[in-house]
Order: structure tokens, then C-alpha cells, then sequence
């Protein structure tokens, strides 16, 4: 992701492949696009009915949403352990910019929420929704802006987002889960217990590990814990050391960074994608202004582009005035600002947490609905700041 990464050391995945990143970005919206136009076309009835069918025991969005994002998490996963290891937040003070901002982003969003739907009980539930920022798309709007937005930046917002991903996989665990299965609970602890001593035992081979990944989502899921945790328990046991008296080039090897290589692609491209257009589809008709201005929407639409607003760029202005941090390096007030107003581009994760939020279908649109709008403004106005941002003198 960085041109300055240090010689000897193999980049992460979410650094060597930040051009891909950024163009699933690029997939995801267009995906995004086409479920709304599909939504509200004479083909809208079609869309809605295969998203319903059945296939075993669950529908098709439900596979979508429990099984192949059980996937997406697990990339996730891999990612967080990757660079928390040995990459961009691997040391406290790498670590204390990016975090702290992370933190305020996720804190603002749930305040601004808070403040429209404080006096509706039965809303409060949704104070997640807007806490997360989507990495694929706000690096898909840096990739259209090219070199006029400066490296440290990209890693700035590609930490954050990371560290916020940890956050609400976090806020999912532990407010989400309704009831529990304690047998399943129980045996799905006893299989990460397994991967742990296969981890231990220097097993490098990544099918026992995939194997026993498959039987902890079935355990997970019957746990009543959301199933695609699963893939962010599994992650976390999937070795990284190497062999030792190899060479560290032989890092590329371990077991973590070839799942990670492998599951890049096609998470980026084909999961995240079938996400957004599973989930996107917002139907307009019957919408007026007063949906418009519901407190679900202007909540949800405010805590994106508002709360991530003040939050990122207030905490960063707090650490960098009180000396405990530096700036991102070339970079400027003005772009950072940009970047902060990006980071209320939500949707992926937000969509995620509204689902399991709220099940009524018209809470469900009035969600989505914000769920856009935060997004779409805070996508257009933050490569806005960017583009007339100068760029620091060199």
C-alpha cells in the first residue's frame, strides 16, 4: 500500500493490493447502483422474489448475509491480526493516530443517532448503524482522485477503517446476540480450542483449518451469536510466524498470507458485490419528503456524514494540537477534512448492523434510505474538500 514500506518486509494484503482494493470500491458501487435501478424497474417484483427463495433453511439473502459474509469477515480477520503483527499498526505509535480517530468515528456517529431518536425506545437499537466506515468504497473514491491525495493518507484511512471493522465485529458480539445456544456455544469453543493447538502445533496446511472453520459456523450460527463471526474466530488462529531459520521473505508463505492472498480477489469483487446488490435495492415508490426527514433516516444520514465529520477530524485535531500525535505526513489540514467526511461512507457494514438491527421491512428501507443519503453526501462532498484541497508544497 506504501512505497516506503521497509526493505526485507513482505506488505500486507491491504497494502500491496490498495489499486485493487480501491477498484472493489469501484465493483461495489456499481453493484450498489444497479440494485436500486433493479428495485424500482418493472423487474423489481423478480429481484424481491429470489432474494426470498429458499435454498435448505435459509433464503438466498440469508445465505448471502450469513454465509458468504462469513467470508468477508474472515478477510477481515486476517487483516486486523495482519496488521496488528506486522504492518501499518504494528507498534503503539502507529497505532494512536489511526485508533483515536477510529474511536471518536465510531463514538459521534452514535451520539448524532442518538440525538434524533432518543424519545423512540424502540430505535435505539440502531445506534450502531452509522459507527462503521466502508474501506472498499472510501478507497474506491480516493483511487478516482489519483496522486492528488498522498500515500499516508491512504494508509491513514485504511488503518482507521480496519480498527473500526474490529469495533463492530466488537459492538455485533456483544450487542446483537439475543439468545444463546450454551451446547453449541460450548462446542464451537471446543473447535477453536482445536485450531488453537493446530496453530500451536505449527500446522501449516490451511484445509484442517478450513475444515474446522466450516464446522465453527455451523456451531456459531446455532449458537444464536451471529454466524459470520465465525470467519473473524477463525482468522484470529491461522498462524503468521515462519519457520524458523527461514528467511523473513518466507513470510509470504505462512499460512496467513496465502488465505489472505486468496480470499482478496474474491471477496472484493464477487462477496462484497453480491452484498450490495442483495441488500441495496431500496424501493422509491411511495417515498416522500417526510421519509425524507424521519428521525431513522436523519439520524442514520447525520451520524454518517456529521457524526465521522466531527469525530475523526476532532480527534485528530485533538491529538496533533496536544503534540501526542503528527499529522499524516504531506498532508494538510484541508485533506484531512476530506478524508474524515469520507469516512461517513458506511454502507457495507452499515447496511450489515441495520439488518440485524431491525427485521420490520419498513424500518429496514427507512434505514436504508439514510444508509444512502449519509453516504452518497459524504462520498461527493469529501472528494469535493479533496479536489480542491492543494496539496502540500514540496
Amino acid at each position: 500500500m506504501s512505497s516506503t514500506v521497509s526493505k526485507g518486509r513482505i506488505p500486507s494484503t491491504l497494502r500491496q493490493f490498495l489499486d485493487s482494493e480501491a477498484a472493489g470500491g469501484l465493483v461495489l458501487m456499481a453493484a450498489a447502483a444497479i440494485a436500486i435501478i433493479v428495485a424500482n424497474s418493472p423487474l423489481s417484483e423478480g429481484y424481491f422474489a429470489l432474494l426470498h427463495i429458499h435454498i435448505g433453511p435459509l433464503g438466498l439473502q440469508h445465505w448471502i448475509n450469513d454465509g458468504l459474509m462469513a467470508i468477508f469477515f474472515l478477510l477481515v480477520g486476517l487483516e486486523i491480526k495482519r496488521e496488528m503483527l506486522d504492518g501499518q499498526l504494528s507498534t503503539w505509535s502507529r497505532r494512536i493516530l489511526p485508533g483515536a480517530a477510529a474511536l471518536g468515528g465510531m463514538l459521534f456517529p452514535a451520539l448524532f443517532y442518538l440525538g434524533f431518536n432518543h424519545d423512540n425506545p424502540a430505535a435505539l437499537r440502531g445506534w450502531a448503524i452509522p459507527t462503521a466506515t466502508d474501506i472498499a468504497f472510501a478507497l474506491g473514491v480516493l483511487s478516482l482522485l489519483g496522486n492528488r491525495v498522498p500515500a499516508s493518507l491512504k494508509i491513514f484511512l485504511a488503518a482507521l477503517a480496519i480498527i473500526d471493522d474490529l469495533g463492530a465485529v466488537i459492538v455485533i458480539a456483544v450487542f446483537y446476540t439475543e439468545q444463546l445456544n450454551i451446547i453449541a456455544l460450548a462446542a464451537a469453543a471446543i473447535v477453536i480450542g482445536n485450531l488453537i493447538i493446530l496453530n500451536r502445533s505449527g500446522v501449516r496446511s490451511l484445509v484442517p483449518y478450513l475444515a474446522l472453520g466450516a464446522l465453527l459456523w455451523v456451531l456459531v450460527f446455532a449458537s444464536g451469536i451471529h454466524a459470520t463471526l465465525a470467519g473473524v474466530m477463525l482468522a484470529l488462529t491461522i498462524p503468521l510466524k515462519v519457520t524458523p531459520g527461514k528467511p523473513e521473505a518466507s513470510q509470504q508463505q505462512s499460512p496467513l498470507h496465502r488465505l489472505e492472498h486468496l480470499l482478496h480477489k474474491p471477496v472484493a469483487f464477487i462477496i462484497v458485490p453480491i452484498f450490495g446488490f442483495a441488500n441495496a435495492g431500496v424501493s422509491f415508490a411511495g417515498v416522500t419528503v417526510s421519509i425524507l426527514t424521519e428521525p431513522l433516516t436523519l439520524g442514520v444520514a447525520a451520524g454518517l456524514f456529521l457524526g465521522k465529520l466531527v469525530g475523526v477530524l476532532g480527534t485528530v485535531t485533538l491529538l496533533v494540537k496536544t503534540r501526542l500525535a503528527d499529522l499524516p505526513a504531506a498532508a494538510t489540514w484541508g485533506q484531512m477534512a476530506g478524508v474524515a467526511i469520507l469516512c461517513g461512507i458506511g454502507f457495507t457494514m452499515s447496511l450489515f448492523i441495520g439488518l440485524l438491527a431491525f427485521s420490520d421491512p419498513d424500518i429496514q428501507a427507512h434505514i436504508k434510505m439514510g444508509i444512502l443519503a449519509g453516504s452518497i453526501l459524504s462520498g461527493v462532498i469529501g472528494a469535493g474538500v479533496l479536489l480542491v484541497c492543494k496539496p502540500r508544497a514540496r
